[in-house]
């Protein structure tokens, strides 16, 4: 009798482990592919403090001391750009509205386009010159015209990054001018960088090689080198000064994969660029996204509906794997045979899985793509009348 207890005892407990960490050993399953391609690597950077990134899903597929405080310098625009363009996306601003350059931001020394006090251009140029030159001057005027001045700005862009889950990040100023309490880190511009990839505008600017202002009076070159010389490369910014060494966040696509690589204190300006290539090299050859907007989704039955039958949707997105695996993954819809009226719009009623094998790699909500009213006695009798047939 006691016997059998203990065993009874010991099965339970067996069980209960089982119910408790089944999905941590389906996470391990999903993530095992891509732990095999990222473990012992070592791409031997020149900096101190570096990680790429995917856009589509945020991992981080290298990082090397990637959460060490450092000066960004002027990659701290990023930040700057990302809170501009969000307050176009907000209708606050247009690109075609006039910036009026202060005697403060006519002041600012470094990168700059030398804009005279009073001096008026529109948000686009100024844009322009903040993406390809690194003008302070451009990145200050706009922060002034947003938030009528440089330090209630830099107050947003402080909010914005906590929002972001930057932890590791303080801003003193909108342009990373040297100063007191001003750093972030490899990770930290990761996180910035990819939430300005989701504003598809920057990219009109980002990708710019050569261009020019005031009617083709002055010249811009984009001081981000791989826009000419590195295949997929679309963004995003290069920093320098004396103190914070040679900084950069490159960001390249190619196909769907959309990759971040974000270089802190680089001892030269080839370094930065090279240490930025070496993790863009290694992502594009070791990893792919699965596309799950190609999944099709048939029509599914309503009961006591107007509609007799409704197509359902799923949520759009990539699953990130190792390259080569991506054409190993297969779709299974769970879905069920009717839904009962009324539904609601973003109603879930089933999913897909994604698998390798029998590893569970994802899954995707399959939604309501629209409501679905419950039929009422009117619509019987207006059916009856205009021979239309609401069941069938």
């Amino acid at each position: 009798m006691k016997n059998n207890l203990k065993k009874t005892c010991v099965f339970c407990v067996f069980l209960a482990f089982l119910l408790t960490f089944a999905p941590i050993l389906s996470v391990s399953a999903q993530r095992r592919d891509i732990e095999a391609v990222k473990s012992g690597v070592n791409l031997e950077l020149t900096a101190n403090s570096a990680c790429l990134a995917d856009f589509s899903t945020g991992e981080i597929l290298y990082e090397q001391n990637a959460d060490a405080k450092a000066e960004p310098a002027s990659v701290t625009k990023i930040m700057s750009l990302l809170l501009v363009c969000e307050a176009l996306d907000d209708g606050i601003i247009k690109l075609d509205d006039t910036v009026t350059a202060s005697d403060y931001a006519s002041s600012m020394g470094g990168s700059q386009i030398w804009l005279e006090p009073g001096e008026q251009m529109s948000v686009s140029d100024m844009i322009k010159a903040v993406a390809v030159v690194s003008a302070n001057d451009c990145t200050v005027a706009l922060a002034e015209h947003l938030a009528g001045s440089e330090e209630a700005f830099t107050a947003r862009m402080n909010r914005r990054a906590l929002e972001l889950g930057m932890e590791n990040t303080h801003f003193s100023n909108c342009t990373g001018l040297p100063t007191e309490n001003h750093y972030s880190t490899a990770r930290d511009i990761a996180i910035m960088t990819r939430e300005l990839l989701k504003h598809e505008l920057i990219f009109d600017y980002t990708t710019i090689w050569m261009d020019s202002l005031r009617n083709g009076e002055m010249g811009l070159s984009n001081t981000n080198k791989l826009i000419r010389f590195y295949p997929g490369a679309n963004g995003m910014k290069t920093g320098y000064t004396d103190s914070a060494k040679y900084c950069l966040s490159a960001t390249a696509k190619r196909g769907d994969l959309q990759l971040i690589a974000a270089v802190l204190t680089a001892p030269t300006s080839n370094d930065r660029f090279n240490d930025a290539k070496k993790m863009l090299d290694f992502g594009f050859a070791n990893f792919a996204l699965y596309n799950t907007t190609q999944v099709s989704l048939p029509e599914i039955r309503v009961k006591g509906g107007v509609k007799t039958y409704t197509t359902p949707v799923h949520a759009l997105g990539s699953i990130l794997i190792a390259k080569g695996r991506d054409k190993l993954v297969e779709t299974h819809p769970e879905l069920p045979e009717f839904i009962e009226a009324p539904a609601k719009k973003g109603d879930v009623i089933g999913k897909i899985v994604y698998k390798i094998g029998d590893d569970v790699i994802s899954e995707t909500d399959v939604i309501l793509n629209e409501d679905v009213r419950r039929v009422t006695f009117s619509d019987i009798i207006k059916s009856l009348v205009s021979g239309t047939l609401l069941f069938r």
